[in-house]
């Protein structure tokens, strides 16, 4: 169990954090270069990914739910019962609409699905940046060291995106013309 949750950790920090970036990235090359790069099969790519990661959750989380009945509790979370929902079926059902070719397709519905994926780590990201910036300007002795940090580890997922966006559409357009060098040989 330990290393199935190390997997998804590595698989979470390495790539599912990083899809944002990486879908605007395409987005944006799509954008400006009209049909001239294979956007479309690096999106299919990452909807593919993201439903394999959808799985793996699911099989973590039932795993996790017969080893320790106890800890998963369902009870009434006050006025916060609808977040507390968001939180814990996004992930689980949102991947699986997917599926369906033509939302798959939507480069803003794909992001939409990678936003809501991991919306309590996005959300708890926003509370820690505000709240350090609060607190940075209501004492004297601010610590801009670990503001920077988190702005330096968002940069730096956002630089990983970048890339994880442009590594797999130059691999299709390198295998793209080797397929067509092969047809005119």
């Amino acid at each position: 169990m330990e290393l199935f949750n190390r997997i998804i950790e590595i698989l979470e920090w390495n790539l599912i954090y990083t899809l944002i970036p990486a879908i605007l990235t395409l987005f944006l090359i799509e954008l400006f270069f009209k049909n001239r790069y294979q956007t479309k099969k690096v999106l299919n790519l990452i909807c593919w990914l993201i439903i394999i990661y959808a799985i793996l959750t699911w099989i973590y989380t039932f795993i996790n739910i017969a080893i320790h009945p106890g800890e998963l509790e369902f009870r009434e979370m006050g006025e916060y019962n609808l977040e507390y929902w968001i939180l814990f079926l996004s992930p689980l059902v949102l991947p699986f609409t997917l599926l369906i070719r033509k939302l798959a397709s939507n480069f803003s519905y794909v992001l939409f699905v990678v936003f809501f994926i991991k919306i309590g780590f996005y959300f708890e990201r926003y509370a820690l940046i505000a709240t350090s910036f609060l607190w940075d300007y209501m004492t004297e002795n601010g610590n801009p060291e670990y503001t920077n940090s988190i702005l330096l580890g968002i940069g730096l997922l956002f630089l990983q995106g970048i890339t994880i966006a442009i590594l797999p559409l130059g691999i299709f357009e390198i295998m793209k013309k080797r397929r067509v060098w092969q047809i005119s040989k």
